[in-house]
């Protein structure tokens, strides 16, 4: 198996310093992910999403455990060029741009993997970067600064910047966030469209809500207070009864098209109905 992504025993803890005692954000967790697996990343504020997608994406280490990405193990190895095989994005990543480079050129400046446009070096990999801008519904909007843009359409660019290096595990914070409905429907096509072309590609996407997973979601890991509460095939995992146990609140999942939906449930009935 082509083991993308495996953590063992991984924790994770920050020192309060007014009291000298230790805070733990992430306890004992087992993950692994396969070539070509999309996981689901759920959980309520505060659950440690974050934190987990940020050792997933080589950025932060553990401070107990393994954890092997790509085959290499974190603290053993180059993160620098670990990361270059990775594609992470966040909302806050669109801050490092300057405010005159336009839609087409973030998205171009994957090909170097810099926060700065440099044509001269993009190669062939200028023609993946414009072919990914048309793929995530961008083409209107190429010319434009990026500084203008809203943040659903930073937050589609940014993703198809992160793809022009053909990343091998590409890591999603809160895609969904910020968007409305036409951007949000737009970036899960463009999604399920890039797994389809791409069968290999590892994806995690972290979100709140069900509505904002691709049809093409495979897998899922909820996660709360820092635990895993539950994991495996998506079918089994986004269950009202493991989504109830994770969120602590009565909730009905619904699955229609191949999307998910959760509402609140009105009984305990509802709320261990079946997925």
């Amino acid at each position: 198996m082509d083991v993308r992504l495996s953590l063992r025993d991984v924790s994770v803890w920050r020192w309060k310093a007014s009291s000298g005692t230790r805070v733990p954000i992430l306890e004992g967790i087992d993950w692994t992910i396969a070539a070509g697996e999309r996981w689901a990343l759920l959980g309520p504020n505060g659950a440690g999403k974050t934190t987990l997608l940020t050792i997933a994406g080589a950025v932060e280490f553990p401070s107990h455990g393994d954890a092997e990405i790509l085959g290499r193990t974190l603290g053993r190895t180059d993160v620098f060029a670990l990361r270059e095989q990775i594609g992470f994005v966040d909302a806050r990543a669109g801050r490092r741009f300057a405010l005159d480079l336009t839609v087409a050129e973030v998205v171009r400046s994957g090909a170097t993997q810099t926060i700065g446009y440099f044509p001269e070096r993009l190669g062939a990999r200028r023609h993946r970067a414009d072919d990914l801008v048309d793929l995530f519904g961008l083409g209107a909007l190429a010319s434009r600064r990026f500084a203008d843009c809203s943040h659903g359409e930073r937050t589609r660019a940014l993703i198809a910047r992160a793809l022009v290096p053909s990343p091998r595990l590409l890591l999603l914070d809160e895609p969904g966030s910020g968007l409305d409905l036409p951007g949000r429907e737009t970036l899960l096509g463009a999604l399920d469209e890039l797994v389809a072309e791409h069968p290999d590609l590892a994806l995690v996407t972290t979100t709140h809500h069900l509505e904002e997973l691709p049809r093409s979601t495979s897998h899922a890991l909820l996660l709360d207070a820092g635990r895993v509460t539950a994991r495996g095939p998506a079918a089994t995992t986004l269950t009202s009864a493991a989504l109830s146990r994770c969120f602590g609140l009565r909730i009905r999942v619904r699955r229609e098209g191949g999307r998910w939906s959760a509402v609140a449930a009105g009984t305990a009935s509802e709320a261990s109905g079946a997925p």
